[in-house]
């Protein structure tokens, strides 16, 4: 554990806190929703990274966070299980398929999320515009959520996902600035900044969200000054989780943050102006995601934050 400004050394943390323990995926519900998936050939990112949360959302709440675009991305962030290549051509089906899958979960809010496919000038934006028309098309009243990649701060890319008007825009920053390379070696801070202020120029009432990892190696004031970031970017609802290694091959884990050390992120958050913040060991970017959005459903939030070119802070 942390003691000052002392990390404990990776190869001294030989096992999990008490805090962090989850619960073996199984059951009616679990079985069920496996099986929609595998029959419209579907991927979730609740399987493709391993989500600690997978066992109550999918065996309790009958949730799932759908993964469009393959489950291929052409980026290899160090915290992440999903795999890394060449993806395979755009599923221009896969959108009905998703929607068909909401229409049988009888959702009423979904998340749509994707790997990054900087193979394409578009980074698939027009696949993510097509899955909110459809879901909507054919599952009435129930709200969408996209997690999107930043598509290199192309500000095209993005208006092609707002001009569908999800209900929540989330793109998630994951680390702090110092952090941003060692962990996510073909992403740029710039380009999440530009992403959620843009996406608050582009839709001045949207709701936009996004999310830190703790125990990468950061430390609590930088935790701070990213959380002041969003905040000056227009970001409303903030997630902060700990951070699990996926395997061996991937960043060891710095430390294990306590229950009452994500309480405090959480106050300071609220106090900051954030709308809504979810943090805890076990918080991953879609947990209680349809409370968010029951409750902030209403906003409408005037002005408009200034357009930024890629690259100026």
């Amino acid at each position: 554990m942390k003691q000052g400004n002392v990390v404990t050394p990776v190869s001294r943390l030989s096992r999990r806190p008490p805090w962090i323990t989850v619960r073996a995926p199984g059951g009616d519900g679990y079985e069920s929703i496996r099986r929609l998936m595998r029959s419209k050939s579907l991927h979730t990112v609740c399987e493709e990274a391993h989500c600690p949360n997978m066992a109550v959302c999918w065996g309790t709440l009958g949730t799932a966070t759908f993964m469009i675009l393959g489950d291929v991305c052409t980026r290899s962030c160090r915290f992440c299980d999903v795999r890394t290549g060449k993806p395979g051509p755009v599923d221009w089906e896969e959108p009905e398929r998703v929607a068909q899958a909401v229409k049988a979960m009888d959702l009423r809010h979904v998340v749509i999320t994707s790997v990054n496919r900087d193979d394409r000038e578009d980074g698939g934006a027009p696949v993510f515009t097509e899955v909110i028309r459809r879901v909507r098309r054919v599952q009435a009243g129930c709200s969408v959520e996209v997690l999107i990649p930043d598509f290199k701060g192309n500000i095209d890319a993005l208006a092609l996902v707002m001009d569908a008007q999800p209900d929540i825009l989330n793109h998630n920053v994951e680390t702090v600035r110092r952090l941003f390379r060692l962990v996510q070696p073909q992403d740029r801070y710039e380009w999440a900044q530009a992403t959620l202020c843009n996406a608050k120029r582009l839709a001045p009432d949207s709701v936009t969200k996004s999310g830190i990892m703790v125990g990468l190696g950061e430390t609590t004031e930088e935790v701070l000054e990213t959380m002041r970031d969003l905040r000056a970017w227009g970001v409303d609802i903030l997630t902060i989780g700990q951070y699990l290694q996926p395997t061996r091959a991937h960043r060891p884990i710095s430390r294990y943050y306590e229950p009452a050390e994500f309480e405090q992120f959480k106050r300071l958050g609220l106090e900051m102006g954030f709308r809504w913040v979810e943090s805890g060991p076990l918080v991953r970017s879609s947990y209680n995601a349809e409370a968010q959005a029951d409750a902030l459903s209403q906003w409408h939030r005037p002005g408009a934050f200034p357009a930024l070119p890629v690259g100026e802070e």
